[in-house]
């Protein structure tokens, strides 16, 4: 067994102030250097938030509507992305196929074309998602959660900004909120600094799972950050930094389909606004987001009527921080 395992990074902060950081495990197997506030995870869905935020300034400067459509801002999609808004891609109603699944119909037809040495980026995802003639399901008639929307999503901030994504997010996000590790990971453009590497375990030992054919995509999970910058976000949704608070409030407002009622998901119902989950625990107002990838798992919890965000940023695949962030809220809570 490994005596000096991956691990966890986890914050919790209350009414505006952090009153828990700890670290846990080693970032690198290699080097075994320890986890710390200061080390940096890839996010994976997490980043959701961040694209979500992009979208809205674009809307807040005037750059963009909610209801413009796929095929307005790429004039040469196809024509089922005529109905398809960015409220759509915003909260998982669009329909858009799940760009793994036709990675895997393409491959099956014509052979291996992506892995982790040759991974998809948002412009393939584009065009697999333009050789379709239609989605899952007319948009607004159902929900399902679209990865390839929030690629999309990425898309379109760079598109309409006129300015790569990570760009985007570094000049209006991350860097007047002083994030300033925060990065949207393009490999060869950008660096990960005090970088966390993920593993899974098999067989006892833990193995690198740090990289996959899909982690090069960058709106719906590539960002990479550390609790000290995520305390920073977390105090500009707090005291509205960003954007103004009557404008974040479209993003904490659960989507309905179109014939208004509540969307489902296995049978079960889901609350999703822009970026955010904002189904309560118990009786607790929440609105939170989890990210799954290869050889990490992350989940930010903020409860907005207690003032209390826990984030839990684990580098291994056997931990479940959604599980251990409901646990810390519990004890908060008593």
């Amino acid at each position: 067994m490994d005596t000096k395992p991956p691990g966890a990074a986890v914050l919790v902060r209350k009414n505006g102030h952090t009153v828990f950081t700890g670290g846990y495990g080693v970032a690198d197997l290699h080097t075994l250097k320890k986890i710390d506030a200061r080390t940096n995870f890839r996010l994976a869905s997490f980043s959701k938030q961040f694209t979500a935020m992009a979208i809205m300034l674009l809307v807040h400067d005037g750059k963009l509507t909610y209801d413009r459509t796929l095929a307005d801002i790429f004039p040469g999609f196809p024509a089922y992305g005529r109905a398809i808004t960015v409220r759509h891609l915003l909260t998982h109603t669009s329909g858009l196929a799940d760009y793994e699944m036709l990675m895997d119909q393409k491959e099956k037809a014509a052979g291996p074309i992506w892995s982790a040495a040759k991974q998809i980026h948002d412009e393939d995802v584009l065009a697999l998602l333009a050789e379709q003639s239609s989605g899952k399901f007319p948009p607004g008639a159902s929900w399902t959660y679209s990865n390839s929307g929030y690629v999309v999503l990425g898309l379109i901030v760079a598109k309409v900004s006129a300015m790569p994504y990570p760009d985007f997010l570094r000049r209006r996000i991350f860097a007047p909120l002083k994030m300033r590790q925060t990065v949207a990971y393009v490999e060869g453009r950008n660096t990960v600094r005090r970088r966390a590497f993920g593993y899974s375990k098999k067989d006892g030992q833990f193995q690198d799972t740090d990289q996959s054919a899909t982690s090069a995509t960058l709106g719906d999970g590539g960002i990479y950050s550390n609790l000290l910058d995520l305390a920073r976000w977390d105090d500009a949704l707090n005291s509205g930094k960003l954007l103004p608070k009557a404008e974040m409030a479209q993003a904490l407002e659960p989507v309905k389909l179109n014939d208004g009622s509540p969307p489902g998901d296995d049978g079960k119902p889901v609350s999703y606004g822009f970026g955010w989950f904002l189904d309560p625990l118990g009786s607790r107002a929440r609105m939170w987001h989890s990210g799954t990838t290869s050889g990490f798992r992350t989940v930010i919890q903020r409860f907005p009527g207690e003032a209390l965000t826990i984030v839990i940023l684990c580098n291994r695949t056997d931990l479940n921080p959604t599980e251990l962030a409901e646990k810390i809220a519990g004890i908060k809570a008593e």
